[in-house]
């Protein structure tokens, strides 16, 4: 008797309508734990950006140069026992030595205590340049790709004119105007800091209509988006939504493309110095040395190679973190 309810019950249990329940419960379980798992593993695009770099060798390669740079710009004194006005002619032009690392150059000076130093003012120009050219050229462009109509017309019209005009022909204009000037709209502008501010000021003036252009295509590209339509729908104001939705979604090509214009225009520094209307002496940076380099290069090539091979260094140091940061930030890329 107890065998036969026994078989009744399994029976009961495995018929038709019980497998369909089961079945519908365990397809349930299933989708529930894939739920589960995909939640679990969703990142966003940023977080998939960073993990790309840190897979990167390029990344790391580039970031240790550019540490290195940093640190030589701000801390030069880490990296050479000499003193920047050291000069001692009985030892001019002798090539490198356990003393002297990379040699001495014509008045005597420790080339490699001045290819160190050089870098403060080469990457200082750069680091500004590029700020201020980001700055410009991301509201010009958030304003001409928000706002639209006659201001985007207007704002776009402008751009095109200043990006006819070629970046180093117009620094060759504008800063042989400004050497015999002291002072420009009341700032200084001779003296290390005036020299700099100089050359900064030619880069942002005639580099921001790119940089517009990128964040202008970018904003374009954004405003249509559903949350930036239902932020506009729940009365958010103009202001909130740029704050908010369009510029975080609308700046990352604009930061990639800058750090890759960084080491141009290190490199755009590098060649007004060395025609002689960028950065002058007493101003150290590595272009000021390839020019004073020229009159011996046959005859102490040492004192080219190193200043130039820093040059390179660090110009190929900040385009590679610019391409790894463009791959990472690139979905079609993965």
């Amino acid at each position: 008797m107890t065998d036969d309810n026994a078989t009744r019950d399994v029976a009961t249990e495995t018929g038709p309508g019980n497998d369909e329940t089961g079945a519908t419960t365990t397809r349930e379980a299933a989708l529930a734990a894939d739920v589960t798992q995909e939640s679990g593993q969703a990142r966003s695009l940023t977080s998939d950006a960073f993990a790309s770099l840190r897979r990167n060798p390029l990344f790391w390669i580039s970031s240790v140069l550019i540490f290195v740079l940093l640190l030589m710009a701000v801390w030069p004194s880490l990296f050479t026992p000499y003193d920047l006005k050291f000069n001692d002619l009985s030892i001019a032009r002798e090539g490198p030595s356990s003393k002297h690392w990379f040699g001495t150059d014509i008045q005597g000076a420790d080339i490699y205590t001045r290819t160190i130093y050089g870098a403060r003012a080469s990457i200082l120009v750069g680091v500004l340049a590029t700020a201020g050219v980001l700055l410009l050229g991301s509201l010009l462009g958030l304003i001409a790709g928000y706002v639209g109509g006659i201001v985007d017309t207007l704002i776009s019209r402008i751009g095109d004119i200043f990006f006819a005009i070629p970046l180093l022909l117009s620094g060759i204009i504008f800063l042989s105007s400004l050497q015999d000037t002291d002072k420009l709209l009341g700032i200084p502008i001779q003296g290390y800091f005036g020299v700099v501010f100089q050359v900064v000021l030619v880069f942002v003036i005639f580099g921001w209509p790119s940089l517009m252009r990128l964040m202008r295509s970018s904003v374009i590209q954004v405003k249509p988006n559903d949350y930036v339509q239902a932020a506009r729908a729940l009365g958010a104001s103009p202001m909130r939504i740029i704050r908010r939705h369009v510029l975080p979604n609308a700046m990352a090509p604009a930061i990639v493309v800058s750090t890759i214009n960084l080491g141009a225009y290190i490199a755009a520094e590098a060649t007004l110095s060395f025609l002689g209307i960028g950065l002058r002496p007493p101003t150290v940076s590595w272009g000021v040395m390839i020019s004073d380099s020229l009159d011996t290069v046959r005859a102490s090539p040492h004192i080219l190679f190193f200043p130039a091979l820093f040059l390179s260094i660090a110009v190929l140091a900040f385009i590679m973190l610019g391409d790894a940061v463009r791959d990472a930030f690139d979905p079609k890329s993965r």
